[in-house]
């Protein structure tokens, strides 16, 4: 028996799982991972304990917050006007004058731009003198109808010919109301050969020059108000549930740099684009004066939602290891430890990372950590500069091992 506590003694664990799984004292699968584990664990002690101590600067490090509100569906689409014109050609004609050009500032009512109206003058004339044969034989055969009427009193005229007075009367009134139609059809049509700004704004675009055919519905120009832009985004119909009327958003334009813009949800829309499964979301900006000028800019942003806020990880703070994602963490007792974490969907405007869990508030994580480092590993702050020594001006600073 001596001899038999002494080979435990020396052998370990392993033999003293073998004793305890035959005696039934002990699962026996457990038993087989039981070396390993044993094992690693003085390993991984004595790679801790041989590792040089890491240098650790402010710089280096991160704390974990939480608060504020929470971060809700992520919108992306462009900033568009609310007041817009697609002007088209009404009449086929070819273009002869242009009066305005892209970005030019115009009032309503401004002539734009004016197509060739001689066909068209033609046939007004023609309407007008027609117009006025239809006016004079109604007139004709109303004085007959009269003279008629006098006569049949004194009995000098048959019924049957003032009957037939009133008809060819009557056919000279519908003839000259269908005169005048087609006097009012010329003259529809030669306003349509000019074409006038709808409201006070910007040309935005012009799609035809002097000598081009515009056919029927061939888009001339467009015209956009400035002063009505808005924020017309795109959101996955997965999270429409958080979405509603007058929720705060906060977005970033492309083009305007450093400046983070803010609105409310205006409208949303009833039905899901069929192809990409998104919903179209209207957001009108909180100060209309400082909205951006040019139209068709890219924005991306995120509507907020209610409770607390997820704090965000840099992608540099994160260790990836097939499906898992690990963070350094620099603990209480002074030494760096490799946690595991539980990362949300990555924010497309700061490409950073929800924390879902695996940290508390707090915690301190390594900011950039290196492929050198070791769990366990010791790690010390550096001491502040003393006044007046030179510091490095350049580059960022990093975690620095002490042998």
């Amino acid at each position: 028996m001596p001899l038999l506590l002494r080979s435990l003694s020396l052998g370990g664990g392993a033999l003293l799982a073998v004793l305890l799984a035959a005696c039934g004292k002990g699962p026996a699968p457990d038993s087989a991972k039981a070396p390993a584990a044993v094992a690693s664990a003085p390993v991984a002690a004595a790679n801790a304990a041989s590792a040089p101590v890491l240098l650790l600067a402010p710089e280096d490090l991160r704390s974990v917050s939480l608060g504020g509100a929470a971060g809700g569906p992520v919108i992306t689409g462009s900033i568009q006007p609310e007041k817009r014109a697609d002007l088209r050609a009404e009449v086929a004609a070819v273009v002869t004058q242009l009066l305005k050009g892209n970005g030019e500032a115009v009032k309503k009512g401004d002539l734009l731009m004016r197509l060739d109206d001689t066909a068209i003058r033609e046939s007004l004339q023609s309407a007008d003198a027609g117009l006025r044969a239809a006016q004079q034989a109604f007139e004709q055969a109303q004085r007959q109808v009269e003279r008629l009427k006098t006569l049949q009193a004194q009995g000098m005229t048959s019924a049957q010919a003032l009957d037939d007075a009133e008809g060819r009367r009557n056919a000279a009134q519908s003839e000259l109301v269908a005169a005048r139609s087609r006097v009012v059809a010329a003259q529809q049509q030669l306003r349509r050969t000019e074409v006038r700004a709808p409201f006070d704004g910007v040309v935005s675009e012009r799609k035809a020059s002097v000598g081009d055919t515009a056919q029927v519905g061939k888009e001339l120009l467009k015209v956009i108000d400035p002063r009505s832009m808005r924020f017309e985004g795109l959101v996955s119909a997965d999270r429409m549930a958080e979405i509603k009327i007058g929720q705060r958003v906060a977005f970033r334009v492309n083009g305007v740099d450093g400046v983070e813009f803010a609105g409310k949800v205006q409208r949303v829309d009833a039905s899901a684009n069929s192809v990409t499964r998104q919903v179209e979301v209207l957001v009108s900006f909180d100060d209309a004066s400082k909205a951006p000028r040019v139209a068709g800019l890219y924005a991306e942003g995120r509507i907020e939602g209610s409770g607390l806020a997820l704090p965000m990880l840099a992608e540099s703070s994160v260790v990836r290891r097939g499906n898992d994602t690990r963070v350094w963490r620099v603990g209480k007792d002074g030494r760096v430890a490799l946690v595991p974490v539980q990362l949300g969907e990555r924010d497309p405007r700061t490409g950073e990372l929800p924390l879902k869990g695996g940290l508390a508030e707090g915690d301190l994580i390594l900011r950039n950590p290196g492929s050198g480092l070791v769990d366990g590993q010791k790690a010390e702050f550096a001491k502040a500069p003393a006044p007046g020594a030179a510091s490095v001006a350049s580059g960022t600073p990093t975690a620095a091992a002490k042998p």
